[in-house]
């Protein structure tokens, strides 16, 4: 949608300013999502704050990209998938387990399946989820917390993802080349 602007420092509301500085030093430049998000300050803190906590779960390194790039093509965002996928492979992600995650294809790895699974269920059920599909989370060797960890991994992404979907927000240049489309 053309009704949003892709901000830099000079344009962005004053309260947003000091948040996209934080991207240009954490990233070397201002993302397009955060350039986007920057039109509403408040938007942009918290979409940075939930990263920030999320990054401080109970969760592996491994774990969060599951849980992020699971959320990402669940709701089809076609800026996050790219994105997440170099993420991802930047933090040591197995490169097939990426490309199973952006096909919607079962994991290798039983836990982390089970913890896609689960993530996926969080989703398409909007957390009314069974007793059983809980307890198979568990069995996995997830804990109470970690239901909860990966709830913090969604509300950032809900964020993310419905942002973009609103703004059509363009993909970075430095993510293009793993431009994503929704699997037929």
């Amino acid at each position: 949608m053309s009704s949003f602007k892709i901000h830099d420092i000079d344009t962005a509301p004053e309260a947003s300013k000091p948040l996209l500085e934080n991207s240009v030093k954490a990233f070397g430049r201002i993302p397009n999502l955060h350039a986007v998000m920057a039109e509403s300050p408040e938007h942009l803190e918290a979409y940075k704050t939930l990263h920030a906590l999320f990054e401080r779960t109970s969760l592996s390194k491994v774990e969060r990209n599951v849980v992020w790039m699971t959320i990402n093509v669940e709701n089809a965002c076609h800026y996050c998938v790219p994105a997440h996928t170099a993420i991802a492979l930047m933090q040591g992600v197995d490169a097939d387990d990426v490309e199973a995650l952006r096909a919607e294809s079962p994991l290798k790895d039983s836990r982390l399946e089970a913890l896609r699974q689960f993530t996926l269920a969080l989703v398409r059920q909007r957390g009314r989820l069974e007793e059983a599909q809980v307890a198979q989370f568990l069995d996995a060797g997830f804990t109470p917390r970690q239901i909860l960890d990966v709830l913090v991994g969604l509300a950032q992404k809900t964020m993310s993802n419905y942002a973009n979907h609103l703004a059509d927000t363009p993909v970075d240049a430095a993510f293009a080349k793993f431009e994503w489309k929704v699997p037929a």
